[in-house]
């Protein structure tokens, strides 16, 4: 085993694409962080769960997790507070979000809207998704590694794009922060899992360590692939401005990946301050 750094920071998102919660300690299931993207809003234009990519407003919300497995905590930006199973719910985020939207728990399996906006270029489509003008290249998802796929849409599963989490390192923050100097790089724009003080390495040290395995506290994980970035780290939400040079940079500088996705292979607990070892 070799140490890689220290855990600074872990965050959860109760509900998909919503602000999150900075904690300081958390249970780590086969599934992923205990409380994680269990909830989620589904967009009733495209009858899909896309989330911040095209519902622009919805990273002004917030959530917090419910109390002994209660469903979280809905926080409007005029201080509204409710919960997620609250029926008046999807009234209350629809005007919020001034788009049609409702909000389901992981395992249900909600009719599909009876009719669905149909989209004219899946192209233009996905590179406004992903945040990408010009020529800059499209993010590349051809070569997923298998053991991921189990998470991708699937029934049962937390609401997340692709992987239960996002490993991510103060120091590629800082690194990208170094090269957007006009820009006000957060840690909230990129949504980790857990941020990692390395002790050493390259200026974006997690893209060292894909293929690796790592123990953190009582969990190990595999860390199996980079994490290709969207437009929500362009957003502007909370105090934080609209500011699509923040992909321009991430394109030129880490061809527009930030973080490293990460799989569960123990389940356990960490906590900030935990080291963090390579154990491959």
């Amino acid at each position: 085993m070799s140490r890689l750094g220290q855990v600074v920071s872990i965050f959860r998102y109760p509900v998909k694409t919503l602000q999150g919660e900075s904690v300081d300690s958390i249970a780590v299931t086969e599934l992923g962080f205990e409380g994680d993207r269990l909830w989620a809003l589904r967009d009733e234009k495209r009858g899909d769960f896309g989330g911040g990519k095209r519902i622009v407003p919805l990273m002004n919300l917030s959530a917090q997790m419910g109390v002994d497995g209660a469903p979280p905590t809905i926080e409007l930006p005029n201080g509204k507070r409710f919960t997620a199973d609250d029926p008046d719910a999807p009234r209350l985020l629809s005007e919020a979000l001034d788009h049609p939207v409702t909000i389901w728990p992981v395992g249900a399996t909600p009719e599909a809207p009876e009719e669905i906006e149909e989209v004219s270029d899946l192209e233009a489509d996905f590179r406004a998704a992903m945040g990408r003008e010009g020529d800059e290249p499209n993010p590349d998802f051809s070569q997923i590694p298998e053991g991921m796929m189990g998470y991708l849409g699937q029934a049962g599963r937390p609401y997340v794009d692709l992987a239960p989490l996002l490993v991510m390192t103060q120091q590629s923050l800082d690194a990208l922060a170094r090269a957007a100097t006009s820009s006000q790089i957060d840690v909230r724009r990129f949504r980790p899992s857990f941020v990692i003080d390395a002790d050493a390495g390259s200026a974006f040290p997690e893209q060292d360590w894909i293929g690796a395995r790592i123990r953190v506290g009582s969990a190990t994980f595999q860390l199996p692939m980079t994490c290709p970035r969207c437009v929500m780290t362009t957003r502007g939400f909370a105090d934080l401005p609209k500011d699509p040079g923040i992909m321009r940079k991430l394109v030129t500088e880490t061809d527009g990946n930030l973080g490293v996705y990460g799989t569960i292979e123990q389940a356990g607990t960490i906590s900030v301050g935990d080291p963090v070892e390579r154990i491959d």
